[in-house]
């Protein structure tokens, strides 16, 4: 008997704010979008796990991402159940195997530590593991796949930008990433040597003030490609915007103090988001 877990409790335990979000999914969908979601987080958390040796991460992710060119599960991965529902999903709602696939290739991406020289550069990556998501739930969330690509991409990079701010921190303590423009830092006069010496000071507020206004832009972008025939189906993405929208205007309030705290919101107040959102949004 296979003790692998089971999508639930993977997304259960995760206890992210995208997994908050499926809350407010229909229920008839909700199996498969926890379905994708596992997924996703499996997908992610093989790239991150410190102590598995860089080959069998390679390894791993490239298992996964033979099961959409095959059609078929490998057992050698594990997770064979979950293997077998997200090809059943990608099936079932005709999704492209690029949208899956550019998912792990993000994450192949995040194996060696990222330089990324300007913004069209890291929007690259930002599609790969942000708006790729999107464009996958889609049909999962019942909303025209082709009608709201673009809000899809839209906010996908606004949220990951966002999550890129907020992570700055972290991500320098695991294997020295940096994920923001290196030429915006050069606006700034500020170095990729103060960065990784965590120097907070003017320099450094006024860069996170100019990728704030960056992810501001792309929110009001979203906001105005969502088509109006979806709104009632777009809800989660539009928790998923309120909460990451509030992280960043939190993390502008406290002039980006990234270095030492990791920005947060309490539960109480992402219900009460989900509910300002689904009754007043």
């Amino acid at each position: 008997m296979s003790t692998d877990p089971t999508a639930a409790e993977i997304t259960r335990k995760a206890k992210s704010n995208l997994a908050f979000a499926l809350r407010c999914v229909p229920a008839d969908r909700r199996q498969h979008l926890v379905s994708f979601y596992a997924f996703c987080r499996v997908i992610d958390d093989l790239a991150d796990d410190l102590e598995l040796p860089i080959a069998e991460k390679k390894e791993g992710l490239a298992g996964w991402k033979e099961i959409f060119d095959t059609n078929t599960t490998n057992p050698d991965l594990g997770l064979v159940v979950l293997q077998s529902d997200i090809l059943k999903v990608r099936d079932l709602y005709e999704i492209s195997s690029e949208y899956f696939t550019n998912v792990i290739e993000g994450c192949q991406m995040d194996l060696h530590p990222q330089r990324f020289g300007t913004w069209k550069d890291l929007q690259e990556y930002t599609f790969r593991v942000a708006s790729s998501v999107g464009l996958v739930c889609l049909p999962l969330f019942a909303a025209d796949a082709k009608r709201s690509h673009e809000y899809a991409v839209a906010l996908g990079h606004a949220l990951q930008l966002t999550n890129i701010l907020r992570d700055i921190g972290e991500d320098l303590s695991n294997g020295a990433r940096i994920y923001v423009p290196l030429h915006d830092l050069v606006r700034f006069q500020y170095t990729e040597r103060d960065l990784i010496g965590r120097v907070h000071d003017g320099r450094f507020i006024a860069f996170m003030n100019y990728q704030a206004d960056r992810c501001e832009e792309l929110y009001a972008k979203a906001t105005e490609l969502l088509p109006p025939e979806d709104h009632k189906a777009l809800l989660a993405p539009r928790v998923m915007h309120r909460i990451y929208h509030t992280l960043l205007k939190q993390m502008r309030a406290d002039n980006f103090r990234v270095f030492d705290r990791r920005y947060r919101l309490s539960k109480f107040k992402k219900i009460s988001l989900l509910v300002k959102e689904r009754f007043f949004g």
